[in-house]
């Protein structure tokens, strides 16, 4: 069964951004079966502000190592002053240059407005585009009326979660198939 890490950088519980990643996942697991593990930033723990991987505490180390191991992701963050949050960043910062390439990532963002709806594209998308990852082609940006305790109300916002989800889905069947050879079925769903 694949592994589908969701990463929420959301420095709050329960939070939008988790929120719209647990929906996100929702969808993948309605279109196929897969082992989801899902991330606070929280639960890096404290001490994630070190400058080497090799000073990671513990429970940031295996975060970091769910990630890279992950056969897809989606990955979420709030929108600060107009970008991506910098422990996101930061997160991200050290994983491994080739260590999500190929793999199927969806993107996903919360902010407080439409004014920050662009930071998926401008910001999510070079970032991921660098880690050669295969990003799902519809991305979800919802606002501060569009989740509702952690429910999608918005019906648009809707339509992209799913959208993002099957997409998410069809790169891991494709992944699957490809992985499986030519000629030969690829693993059951």
């Amino acid at each position: 069964m694949p592994r589908l890490v969701a990463f929420s950088a959301s420095s709050n519980r329960p939070s939008r951004t988790r929120g719209l990643v647990e929906a996100v996942a929702a969808e993948v697991e309605r279109h196929r079966r897969v082992h989801l593990k899902v991330f606070d930033l929280l639960d890096a723990g404290p001490g994630l502000a070190v400058s080497s991987r090799a000073a990671l505490p513990l429970p940031a180390a295996r975060m970091i190592e769910a990630i890279e191991g992950a056969d897809a992701l989606i990955v979420g963050t709030p929108v600060h002053q107009g970008s991506y949050s910098g422990l996101f960043k930061h997160v991200f910062d050290f994983v491994g240059a080739t260590a999500l390439a190929g793999k199927p990532v969806a993107l996903t963002a919360t902010g407080g407005g439409l004014r920050h709806a662009l930071v998926v594209e401008h910001g999510l998308r070079p970032l991921f585009g660098f880690f050669a990852a295969h990003i799902a082609p519809t991305s979800v940006y919802a606002g501060a009326d569009e989740i509702v305790a952690g429910e999608v109300v918005d019906s648009v916002v809707a339509e992209r979660v799913a959208s993002a989800g099957r997409e998410i889905a069809l790169l891991l069947n494709a992944a699957s198939s490809a992985q499986a050879g030519p000629g030969r079925a690829a693993p059951a769903a």
